[in-house]
């Protein structure tokens, strides 16, 4: 089953409000794309009211339909070329505080889809977060309203979304043109998802923890898709199980898990790796950048070891990649006043090499570096300019990472100083003068991450001279 757009295989994670640091709901995910260029910007939708007839057209497929009249304001990441390559926004948090992240690509099986085929003008991931993410109050009724959309148009693809509000974490799998389970993360658990479907045993007396498609239940029992003798495992039911799994999917969750869980002895080929997962390590933003960044850190699977054999280096797909085009992590905090709680984490950039900068969604625009990226290579616009950062450490990795780590180490630091400083100040204004106020702090973070980053380019390069290999050592009475 082949994808006729530029989004390919990315990794999510989700963190239930009391399996994190602080008491905030997460969601996280890699946008990993089939080709290493495409420009992405970051973006600022306004709120609509009272705007009858409004429609979304898909540029990929003949999808096409009316949106609700009133709508919030939502930040978005889209394709700068979306009139070949679809708008896929990626991802969000609205006026409401309700965030989403889409897709993560998930492959149903072919016993599935002879009964359910994929709807080839259906709603998919190019256009979903704009049908979807302006209209909902709550992560649950986000689950909802793409469900009831989904019933109406069909899913042209098997698409994972996430969402999440700051109580609630939602993971909802799309694997057939009209089928679905949606299961929320508990409160005290993570899950880490990678192109494989991952929801398990479904309990369908439990409402309040999954959500699905209108008979599908009936739909399996009519069409003997069940292989399990009890239960209804969604997994085995709708996924796959085949050796792409076990070298480009698995092995990215048996990382993630072993992470979070390094006590817990696993096989990243193991098929049957658990989809809810608990820790006794509170998990913070900076876990969830690590792993997004990760290539099998310290195990033999490492593509820059240098112990470890071509056979094992090269084995397993890594999470972070020279495709993912931008890598977020959204948080809705419980412990500052809502008007400032949601903050989108956005890397732009390899995420291995590369900060994740701290974005209070309630802004009234983006900075231009984010906002206009050009279509070739520009330096002043984030996108290029990060990028360009990753490719110049990766170019001399064994010279240049000691120093790209010691520069994210300490940005880490500056970022989080800054969230805690523009929290306290943040107290001291209300309606449009707040919203002024969180958009001068962002792109006053903007400023100061692109000067430290410009910083580090003059290091490298300078460094970079003198490991050229046209050299000689000159004798001294020359």
């Amino acid at each position: 089953m082949k994808k006729n757009h530029l989004d390919d295989a990315c990794t999510t994670i989700l963190v239930g409000k009391n399996a994190s640091l602080d008491g905030s709901t997460m969601i996280a995910r890699n946008d990993d794309t089939f080709f290493a260029v495409a420009p992405h910007s970051f973006v600022l939708n306004p709120a609509v009211e009272g705007e009858k007839g409004r429609k979304v057209k898909s540029w990929l497929n003949g999808f096409e339909a009316e949106v609700p009249e009133n709508g919030y304001k939502w930040p978005a990441v889209p394709n700068v070329d979306y009139k070949q390559f679809g708008y896929y926004d990626e991802s969000g948090i609205n006026g409401a505080n309700v965030a989403m992240s889409a897709t993560e690509s998930t492959y149903g099986n072919e016993r599935a889809l002879a009964f359910d085929p994929l709807i080839k003008d259906g709603m998919d991931e190019d256009v979903i977060v704009r049908m979807v993410l302006p209209y909902v109050d709550s992560a649950k009724g986000a689950v909802q309203r793409t469900g009831e959309l989904i019933a109406k148009y069909g899913s042209p693809a098997g698409n994972s979304v996430l969402f999440s509000d700051n109580d609630d974490v939602w993971y909802m799998e799309i694997v057939s043109g009209h089928h679905w389970v949606a299961q929320r993360i508990p409160d005290d658990s993570y899950a880490v998802c990678a192109n494989r479907v991952s929801i398990q045993q479904v309990d369908f007396n439990d409402p309040s923890q999954f959500m699905w498609s209108d008979g599908i239940q009936e739909f399996v029992e009519a069409n003997h898709l069940n292989t399990d003798k009890t239960g209804f495992n969604f997994r085995h039911i709708f996924g796959t199980d085949n050796m792409k799994d076990r070298h480009y999917n698995t092995p990215r969750v048996w990382f993630g898990q072993k992470f979070f869980n390094p006590e817990i002895e696993q096989d990243p080929e193991d098929d049957e790796l658990p989809f809810i997962m608990k820790t006794d390590h509170k998990i913070s933003v900076d876990d969830i950048e690590y792993v997004l960044g990760s290539h099998y850190n310290e195990t033999p699977f490492d593509p820059f070891s240098p112990d470890a054999s071509d056979a094992d280096k090269y084995r397993y797909r890594p999470i972070g990649l020279n495709r993912t085009q931008n890598s977020h992590v959204l948080q809705i905090r419980n412990d500052v006043p809502e008007e400032f709680a949601a903050i989108m984490w956005l890397c732009i950039g390899f995420p291995t090499y590369t900060p994740y900068i701290p974005f209070y969604t309630n802004m009234n625009e983006t900075d231009a570096s984010f906002n206009d990226a050009s279509l070739e290579f520009n330096f002043k616009d984030a996108y290029w300019m990060y990028n360009a950062l990753s490719v110049l450490v990766e170019s001399k990795y064994t010279d240049f990472i000691q120093d790209d780590i010691d520069f994210l180490t300490e940005v880490r630091q500056d970022l989080r100083m800054s969230v805690a400083e523009t929290d306290k100040l943040a107290k001291n204004y209300t309606g449009d003068e707040l919203v002024e106020f969180l958009t001068t702090r962002n792109q006053k973070v903007v400023k100061e991450m692109a000067d430290k980053t410009h910083k580090l380019f003059g290091q490298l390069y300078t460094k970079g001279i003198n490991l050229s290999k046209l050299t000689f050592n000159m004798d001294k009475n020359l």
